[in-house]
């Protein structure tokens, strides 16, 4: 009957300790995430630009030189492989607590026992016993205690808590590589961002210098019919002034061309100097521009992918968390040579050895553990929340870059036409001038109209190139 009642009080822990512990052994249960729409705009097929690998998206050799530099030398790029490699020493780190830990141990010490004391009495009368001899009477009064061997301690992962903890980091590793690839996308567009602004300004110096020099030719026409009688000195101070504005202007631009060429060069991790580039006349834009299925072209982008690899992450330590209620399984042992005198430490008498194992888990106070658990679920649900405002982000990105591009093609053929009626305009208003039917406030109205809209072309021109870009960069393009 006691022996029943012993197997009793082992016994129903134990269930207790079973039953908690396969509820806590259940699979986080994870929210369902955010759906994507079917078709971006009104598109529906199944391949998008993003699939292009960069090198033939670009097809501008100075622009793919530049590319291939910054892949090189740029030095976010080398602070993300830096970040990859601490996350790749996580997973040692986990992997590592898998396995059984030794540890080489020499040490030594000493402690003296009170007289009145079990140890103390025990070792005084040890010493007149008539079964041990000279090397096992025990120093008095102070007792010397030396070590030396190995030490192992072990957690057995009975629950699986330091897989998850394993899992969590590779995810993370994972998650790491997507954000190189996160930043190879986005300096690919960069760069592609600044040397399409870099060749329009080269177009807007190219018109500006082409209008200094109609200005001057008019200015110099002016000055001619004042002496004639023709016109005064107010027409000459007018065009004149309007010379000198577009001449201002070439120095703001050349200014531009400095600071983009400068921005460029620090993203190929060098110092400033020069950048080859071609003309815009010799660019071209694809055509029939598609962006694919969102569910397909989104799950390409880097940003995408990282988000959901953090999210995994964060499920496994939500899980670990939970883990962390069960008692662990814990195997402590040493092995080596013990003694209370160091000149008989490695003789073979002192050879010593233990093992202990056992169970051993949280019952008070585990508000630590509790807190733990929360933090978790908190940083779980803002994974969550981060993914699902990535997607959705990704998604504003390529339809906004669509439409954009859509539309900047649509102004752009406008905007040719109006520079050539203002084109027109010039030539006509001189013709006129010059025969006086026409004053010289037309004249310059005429021209100034003209230059602003031959720069507005060229504006027009970059975003459709740049919109290209961006739409290429939110479909997750260049990582390859």
């Amino acid at each position: 009957m006691k022996t029943y009642k012993k197997l009793n009080y082992l016994l129903v822990p134990g269930i207790i300790l079973l039953a908690s512990g396969c509820k806590l052994t259940q699979p986080v249960e994870q929210p369902k995430r955010i759906d994507t729409p079917k078709t971006f705009l009104a598109q529906t097929d199944t391949t998008g630009i993003g699939a292009i690998r960069w090198r033939t998206f670009f097809r501008d050799n100075h622009l793919t030189a530049l590319i291939d530099t910054a892949l090189q030398n740029n030095l976010d790029l080398k602070v993300a492989v830096q970040r990859i490699e601490m996350a790749r020493s996580n997973i040692l780190i986990a992997q590592g607590a898998l396995l059984p830990s030794v540890s080489g141990d020499i040490s030594g010490g000493g402690r003296k026992f009170g007289d009145y004391t079990m140890d103390g009495v025990g070792n005084y009368d040890t010493n007149f016993s008539e079964n041990i001899d000279n090397d096992r009477k025990l120093p008095a009064p102070f007792m010397p205690d030396y070590f030396a061997g190995l030490r192992s301690s072990w957690e057995i992962d009975i629950w699986g808590k330091l897989k998850t903890q394993k899992k969590a980091a590779y995810n993370r590793l994972l998650a790491s590589e997507k954000a190189r690839h996160a930043i190879v996308t986005g300096l690919i567009a960069q760069i592609a961002t600044s040397y399409y602004q870099l060749m329009a300004l080269d177009t807007e110096l190219d018109i500006i210098r082409k209008n200094i020099a109609l200005q001057q030719s008019a200015v110099e026409t002016i000055k001619i019919q004042k002496e004639g009688g023709r016109a005064n000195e107010l027409g000459v101070q007018q065009l004149t002034a309007q010379l000198l504005n577009t001449q201002s202007l070439e120095f703001d631009v050349q200014q531009q061309v400095i600071a983009t060429e400068n921005n460029l060069n620090t993203l190929l991790g060098r110092f400033p100097q020069p950048i080859m580039r071609g003309t815009t006349s010799e660019q071209t834009l694809p055509s029939g521009v598609q962006a694919g299925i969102p569910a397909n072209m989104l799950k390409r982008r880097p940003d995408v992918q990282q988000s959901q690899l953090e999210l995994l992450a964060y499920y496994s330590d939500q899980q670990a968390a939970r883990l962390a209620f069960l008692p662990s399984l814990n195997i402590t042992a040493f092995l080596g040579f013990n003694s209370f005198k160091s000149s008989l430490l490695f003789s073979p008498g002192s050879i010593a050895y233990s093992a202990l194992g056992g169970l051993t888990g949280p019952l008070l106070n585990r508000k630590a553990l509790k807190a733990g658990q929360k933090r978790s679920e908190a940083a779980s649900l803002e994974a969550l929340y981060t993914y699902n405002k990535t997607v959705i982000t990704g998604f504003q990105e390529v339809s906004t870059s669509l439409k954009k591009l859509e539309n900047t093609k649509r102004i752009g053929d406008l905007k040719k036409q109006e520079v050539e009626v203002l084109q027109q305009a010039v030539t006509t208003s001189k013709d006129l001038f010059l025969t006086g039917y026409a004053s010289y406030l037309e004249v310059i109205t005429a021209q100034r109209s003209v230059l602003q809209e031959e720069l507005n072309l060229t504006n027009v021109q970059k975003e459709q190139f740049l919109a290209l870009i961006e739409l290429y960069r939110a479909l997750g393009g260049g990582w390859e």
